[in-house]
């Protein structure tokens, strides 16, 4: 007679099949295309469609996304953490899931792992000996160059600008010294929300409010209506847009640009070699 499988039992064999399938993955989570140069041609051009808006085209970094032609990476470094970063997003960060950021299409396993296969012919992998003095690096951050009045380092030193922990696990150094040398020509991103697809930007804020007073910091958060601000005392202010006597919004950076005289090359590379270190484990 033939034998009839209840739905429990059916439902009980799939799941049983999936969660083997996943520890499979787990267990041999290999780049299928891993040195073919075929899958790395492929793989840039599908960077350029999904990616590059953010990364930077070359992978280099951007205002959005991290440089991805390191070696070492913050959040990933086996081919098999990278699939699951680009295939699920980084939920706090701007990092989407594949096919949900309004750029490029969602893409197949095999375009995510020629994806792969590109940033691994593009890496660079950074010296064993680092340029600059760290420790005196750190005195000049907290001191003379007043770098942390504006900047935070883990937990230490102000919030006018962007947190700088880790930066140098993100950003290149030649992206790192174009930031201090000229800040305006590529303004950073600050606060990431999950109702804004990217974060706003560093931008310059003068605010005059229909009292007379004046607020002058950058904008955290911004819509058609309000305005929320940070002024350079470190408080919070948020405006209702029609309630201003004024409002001016500047791409010029209240981080002044500190050219060579200012900061000589020395002690550039004694602040860049103290935010390489703190972007170590």
């Amino acid at each position: 007679m033939p034998s009839h499988q209840s739905p429990g039992l059916a439902v009980l064999i799939l799941t049983v099949t999936l969660a083997v399938a996943m520890l499979a993955f787990a267990a041999d989570p290999r780049n299928p295309f891993a040195g073919k140069q075929r899958a790395a041609k492929a793989g840039e051009y599908e960077f350029r469609i999904n990616c590059a808006l953010c990364h930077g085209l070359g992978a280099r970094g951007g205002g959005r996304g991290p440089d991805l032609t390191t070696a070492r990476k913050r959040h990933a470094n086996t081919d098999a953490e990278m699939f699951q970063i680009i295939s699920n997003g980084i939920p706090g960060t701007a990092m989407p899931a594949n096919g949900t950021n309004g750029q490029g299409v969602g893409m197949t396993d095999d375009e995510i792992w020629q994806i792969i296969t590109y940033l691994r012919t593009i890496e660079v992998k950074r010296s064993a000996k680092a340029m600059g003095n760290a420790a005196h690096g750190r005195q000049l951050f907290y001191g003379d160059s007043n770098c942390s009045t504006c900047h935070m380092v883990n937990g230490k030193g102000g919030r006018i600008g962007p947190d700088l922990s880790g930066i140098a696990a993100r950003r290149r150094r030649d992206a790192l010294i174009e930031s201090i040398r000229k800040p305006s020509a590529r303004l950073a991103w600050g606060l990431t929300e999950p109702t804004k697809e990217f974060p706003q930007e560093y931008q310059t804020v003068t605010v005059v409010t229909s009292d007379g007073h004046q607020f002058k910091g950058v904008t955290l958060n911004e819509d058609s209506f309000s305005l929320q601000m940070i002024d350079t005392s470190e408080q919070i202010h948020l405006f209702e847009k029609d309630q201003l006597q004024s409002l001016k919004i500047s791409r010029e950076s209240l981080m002044p640009a500190y050219n060579p005289d200012i900061l000589s090359e020395h002690d550039l590379n004694d602040i860049l070699a103290y935010l390489e270190n703190t972007a170590a484990p």
